[in-house]
C-alpha cells in the first residue's frame, strides 16, 4: 500500500486526500486547525460551479475541466444545486449583456417573461437575460466539512499540524507554500451574507457591473453569499469601498436586499500564480499542488486527479509546470 502525506485541509488538500484514498493509499493529511473553519481561504468561497461563465476571461481548460466539477461533489455525497446561472444587467450596462454573451458558450438568451418564469421575484425588473442551466452551485462549507467527515471514515487520518514532506507528500498549502513557490502571489476577495425572508432565488445571479460583477448564490435558511472583489493583497482586510459597492449591487439587484440582515462579512487572499492558471510541479519526492485562483471548487476535483497520476503513476499532466 503507497503511504501519502497532504498537506493543507483545504478544498485542494481535501479533493487530493479523495483522489489518494480512492486509489486505495495510506492517506495522512496535515493541517494546523483541527477543523475546517475562517482560517481558510475555502471557507470565504463562493461554491460557484460556473465553467461557462468563467470562460469570459479565463482560459479554455478552465472552461473544460470545470465541467466535471458539479458530477464529482455529487459522487462524494455533497448537495449540489443544478439550476444553472441567470445573467443580468441594469440598464445603463446593457451593452454588458451583449458583450458577455459573445465571449461564452452554453447560454439561451430570455425574455422578461421567461426570465419571470425562472425566478419570479425578479419579475418586471429585467427585460432580459442570458441563462447558463449547465451550471450549479454548493455550500462550500457544507462541502467541506462533509468531505473531511467523509475521508474520516474512509480511514484517512487528519493531525492538527504544520507537518513536513517525507515520502510521497502533496503540498496543497495555498499561500503558506511560498517558501517553496516564490512566484505565488495573493488576490484578495471580499464577500457579505446576508440574510433574507422576502426574497426568494434558486439560481446564480451574475450582474454583470463595469468594475467586477456581483455573485448572489443562494443558500439554505434565507442566506445569500454576495461576492466578490478581485484586489491584487494578501492582506485580509474588510474594506468599507467594497462592502459598500457588494451591498449597493444587491440593492440594486432587488430593493428586498435592502431590509435583509446582514449575518457576515468576510475576506480572504486566493493563492495565484501570475498567469492566474493552477500548477503542478515536483520538488523531490513532493508534489506542489496550487495557484487554483478563485476556481477552487470549480478545478480542484481535476487538479487533484491529475495531481494523483503524476504522484502515483509518475504521469506529466496538464497544468505541469518545470522550475
Amino acid at each position: 500500500m503507497t503511504i501519502a502525506r497532504v498537506l493543507g485541509a483545504g478544498v485542494a488538500g481535501l479533493c487530493v486526500a479523495s483522489e489518494l484514498a480512492g486509489r486505495g493509499c495510506d492517506v495522512t493529511v496535515f493541517d494546523p486547525a483541527p477543523r475546517p473553519g475562517p482560517h481558510g481561504c475555502s471557507w470565504w468561497a463562493g461554491g460557484m460551479l460556473a465553467p461557462f461563465c468563467e470562460g469570459e476571461t479565463a482560459e479554455e481548460p478552465v472552461v473544460r475541466l470545470g465541467q466535471d466539477a458539479a458530477g464529482w461533489w455529487e459522487r462524494q455525497g455533497v448537495a449540489v444545486t443544478r439550476q444553472g446561472t441567470l445573467v443580468l444587467t441594469l440598464g445603463r450596462d446593457r451593452h454588458e449583456l451583449d458583450r458577455f454573451g459573445r465571449r461564452v458558450a452554453g447560454h439561451q438568451l430570455l425574455d422578461d417573461e421567461t426570465l419571470a418564469a425562472l425566478e419570479p421575484d425578479l419579475d418586471g425588473r429585467f427585460d432580459r437575460a442570458l441563462h447558463i442551466p449547465g451550471e450549479a452551485h454548493l455550500d462550500p462549507r457544507a462541502a467541506l466539512v462533509h468531505l473531511r467527515s467523509r475521508l474520516e471514515s474512509a480511514g484517512v487520518a487528519f493531525v492538527a499540524e504544520k507537518g513536513r514532506p517525507e515520502g510521497l507528500t502533496f503540498d496543497c498549502r495555498g499561500l503558506a507554500a511560498r517558501d517553496r513557490l516564490p512566484d505565488l502571489r495573493g488576490v484578495k476577495g471580499e464577500m457579505a451574507v446576508l440574510r433574507s425572508s422576502d426574497l426568494r432565488l434558486t439560481h446564480t445571479i451574475r450582474l454583470l457591473r463595469p468594475r467586477y460583477p456581483l455573485y448572489v448564490v443562494p443558500r439554505a435558511d434565507g442566506l445569500f453569499m454576495l461576492g466578490a472583489t478581485q484586489i491584487e493583497s494578501c492582506d485580509r482586510k474588510r474594506s468599507v469601498r467594497s462592502v459598500l459597492e457588494l451591498l449597493s449591487a444587491a440593492y440594486a439587484l432587488h430593493p428586498a436586499f435592502g431590509e435583509a440582515e446582514l449575518v457576515e462579512i468576510g475576506a480572504d487572499a486566493r493563492p495565484a500564480f501570475p498567469d492566474n492558471l493552477p500548477r503542478l510541479s515536483r520538488q523531490g519526492d513532493t508534489i506542489h499542488v496550487n495557484g487554483l485562483f478563485r476556481h477552487g471548487f470549480l478545478l480542484a476535483p481535476a487538479l487533484a486527479r491529475m495531481a494523483v497520476e503524476a504522484g502515483l503513476d509518475r504521469t506529466r499532466p496538464e497544468f505541469w509546470h518545470e522550475d
